[in-house]
């Protein structure tokens, strides 16, 4: 097959482009030597100084600040606070206009009036009008709290290379492929390999497991299908794109492409994606082609089953919906930012998280959108899990694990794990496990732990800091944890696979 190029298209709608416009200016910010402020006298100007308030929707009320002050130029200039997005006083590099009790920033979506000595308008988010009231002083970014530490590992394992995915568990054994090129199975019981395969080409995704066989991408361009008793590779099938570049996380490049899909195995069939947007089914058995759908973008994430539809999500900002038999489209959805997270299916709605929009919810039968829930700019790489009728998911920049009602979106809780939380959590009994990872330089503080939380009110019950890799960009948890009885398997970037002793029951977790 020929090289495909992937289209890029610009970020779609106001919100969105906003959330992008202001992690640019983070990084803007960031890179720039401080601009030192004029001395101006108290009082000068009404729309000087520090302001604070509330915005959001129904769904999820925030606090944010900003402080307006004058440049050594002379200039007005912006700093903003939002704590649940984790920046405090960034300066933002554009101009602020200023029209007599106006002020706007354009690009941002700020625009407020002074209004008997309140700032009102519209602060930067979805739906988001503002009232701001002048404060003495905002707040400053909170250290990392000394919390409980959690158990050690049972058992550790050095792999090859990196580790992005997340280990896939079954019989004993746990089933991951590094970086490195080589997919191996770890028995449980101690952390020593039984067998590897040399796949020749990065793994980045999980593998399926399915009967007697495991199933996983590599980066060669190919689907593989091994025996799971001893690694014997079965059939190996083409997906064509092998030569698609590929970008990991970089303190200033926000193109990151860390991620591959999992294989979905169900009716004799195996779903997946690849990175030059085309969609395969291909024959379990024989590893045959049963039908290919061409999407307009890179598909690096899972797809989901309902009935006689499949589900998946690309970086052209659609999530599709196709005949499982045929591949015929049933309907695409613009969900207004690139989809990096595999579609969860729940009472009748598709939910599925992207690149600045946030978690949304569709109808499975239409695709017809049926709520979206903003996470304030932050990417939603986390795919959901949903638990006795509550969604759980982490997030990217917002560090923060989730608990949604998915007849809404109305957000229940959030509780910041304090570095990016890519994977899906773990939910036992009365306990959320989830893993962060952590990174040096970037624009927000970020850093890599396993954490327990209450999952009732999302407290920290105990996190066990991961060590910065020293000459590395990222570290800590990046794929999602997996539980198998009482122990807790989770690989980190730097290559390893461990195993944690963990509760499980509602009494233990208490």
């Amino acid at each position: 097959m020929s090289e495909i190029s992937v289209p890029r298209h610009p970020l779609p709608g106001a919100p969105v482009r906003a959330a992008a416009a202001l992690l640019l200016l983070l990084l803007a910010s960031a890179l720039a030597p401080p601009r030192a402020a004029a001395a101006d006298p108290q009082g000068a100007d009404p729309i000087e100084g520090r302001w604070w308030g509330e915005i959001g929707s129904p769904r999820e009320r925030i606090e944010v600040g900003l402080e307006l002050r004058r440049s050594a130029d002379g200039a007005l200039a912006l700093a903003l606070t939002q704590p649940v997005m984790n920046y405090f006083g960034v300066a933002v590099p554009l101009p602020v206009v200023r029209e007599g009790d106006r002020i706007r920033v354009e690009g941002l979506l700020l625009d407020l009036r002074l209004v008997d000595g309140r700032l009102e308008g519209h602060f930067p988010g979805p739906n988001s009008p503002a009232s701001l009231v002048r404060v003495d002083s905002l707040p400053a970014e909170p250290p990392v709290p000394e919390l409980p530490a959690g158990p050690e590992p049972r058992w550790r394992t050095r792999l090859n290379g990196q580790v992005f995915a997340g280990p896939t568990l079954s019989d004993g054994l746990a089933y991951v492929g590094t970086t490195g090129g080589v997919m191996q199975a770890v028995d449980l019981a101690d952390g020593k390999v039984v067998w590897t395969f040399a796949a020749g080409g990065p793994i980045f995704g999980d593998a399926a497991v399915d009967g007697d066989a495991i199933y996983f991408v590599s980066d060669l361009g190919l689907l593989h299908k091994l025996e799971r008793a001893d690694g014997k590779e079965l059939w190996r099938y083409d997906l064509g794109d092998a030569r698609v570049p590929r970008v990991l996380p970089h303190p200033a490049v926000f193109d990151w492409d860390w991620q591959a899909p999992k294989p979905l195995v169900a009716g004799g069939a195996v779903y997946v994606g690849g990175g030059d947007g085309l969609f395969h089914a291909v024959d379990a058995a024989t590893g045959a082609r049963r039908f290919r759908f061409a999407a307009g973008g890179k598909i690096r994430n899972g797809a989901a089953l309902d009935g006689d539809r499949i589900l998946f999500g690309s970086a052209d900002r659609f999530v599709y919906a196709l005949d499982r038999t045929s591949g015929r489209e049933l309907w695409r959805h613009d969900s207004g930012a690139e989809v990096d997270a595999t579609p969860v299916v729940h009472g009748g709605k598709v939910l599925v998280g992207n690149r600045g929009a946030g978690l949304i919810a569709l109808d499975a039968a239409t695709g017809e959108r049926l709520w979206r829930t903003y996470f304030w700019g932050s990417w939603v790489e986390s795919t959901p899990v949903v638990v006795d009728g509550v969604i759980y998911l982490g997030s990217s920049d917002l560090r923060r694990v989730s608990a949604i009602d998915p007849a809404d979106g109305r957000v229940l809780w959030r509780s910041d794990v304090y570095g990016w939380t890519w994977g899906t959590p773990v939910v036992a009994g009365d306990r959320i496990y989830a893993g962060a990872a952590g990174g040096a330089p970037y624009v927000l503080r970020h850093v890599a732990g396993l954490a327990a939380l209450d999952r009732a009110t999302g407290r920290i019950l105990w996190r066990n800091p991961l060590p910065e890799v020293v000459g590395a960009h990222q570290w800590g948890i990046a794929g999602s944890p997996a539980l198998a009885g009482d122990l807790l398997v989770v690989t980190t970037i730097a290559g390893e696979i461990a195993a944690y002793p963990v509760a499980t029951d509602a009494a233990a977790a208490r």
